[in-house]
């Protein structure tokens, strides 16, 4: 669309696991700071696309790619080197991991693993990234503490805090709410409105009232396939192809 800067452009992208199809010919562009909801049911390739961003699935030795996916316009695989591209795009998953040690450790894990030593450096970007994930009220009395005494949503809001530390330009939510209750949800739906102003953020979720919720714009993936992409708004009140309007409205998945 004019006017809108294009973060992630992919082109013909593939991915197999062996002989396994997960993903074919996907072409998409998305935007800079917009809410991008990815939806399907299991094992359409919704988690294998979120990996391909920051490149997890080199990870699994079996998975093969072809095709392009670039960011801001430098392709992450030729132009850019993997550490620097995992630092660009954070990824938060489906159950926190927060680690065994305290909550202010937990926050500059990834900058001491860069080598950053400055107290004030340090304490500047635990205020600054709970802050931003909206956390720093609740905890900023007991840094020191173990973050295994958070609750669910906390942890889970740390664990984005963590990433947030590291300045990112791009996060990925994998299925971020899925064993949360519904007020810890919505703190993380909040959040995630609010982050979009400074980060484009690409979510995986099989709750697609959530989509609807907080997504600027939706693609429906079924079987490997990209079926469709449109604003939220649209695909959930004039989905163009039936399959998405059956996913949405319960008839399988």
């Amino acid at each position: 669309m004019v006017g809108q800067t294009v973060k992630f452009s992919l082109r013909g992208f593939n991915v197999h696991y062996g002989q396994f199809s997960a993903l074919r010919n996907l072409n998409l562009d998305i935007w800079a700071n917009e809410i991008f909801t990815v939806i399907g049911p299991a094992n359409s390739g919704k988690t294998t696309f979120l990996n391909s961003l920051n490149r997890l699935i080199d990870l699994i030795p079996v998975s093969r790619c072809s095709g392009e996916i670039k960011l801001d316009g430098v392709d992450i695989r030729r132009g850019l080197e993997v550490e620097g591209l995992r630092r660009k795009v954070g990824i938060v998953f489906a159950l926190p991991l927060s680690l065994p040690i305290s909550i202010y450790e937990n926050v500059v894990y990834g900058l001491r693993m860069q080598g950053v030593r400055d107290r004030r450096v340090l304490e500047q970007a635990v205020e600054r990234s709970l802050r931003e994930s909206y956390l720093w009220d609740e905890v900023k009395d007991r840094l020191h503490t173990p973050a295994m005494n958070l609750s669910g949503g906390q942890q889970q809001r740390l664990c984005m805090a963590r990433i947030l530390a590291g300045q990112p330009e791009v996060l990925l939510f994998d299925e971020p709410t899925s064993g949360l209750d519904p007020i810890s949800t919505a703190r993380i739906e909040e959040t995630m409105l609010i982050l979009k102003e400074k980060y484009t953020i690409v979510l995986v979720t099989n709750n697609v009232a959530q989509a609807a919720r907080v997504g600027d714009r939706t693609t429906f993936f079924l079987m490997g396939e990209m079926i469709e992409v449109s604003d939220t708004s649209k695909m959930f009140t004039t989905p163009a192809d039936k399959r998405t309007s059956d996913y949405i409205t319960g008839k399988f998945g």
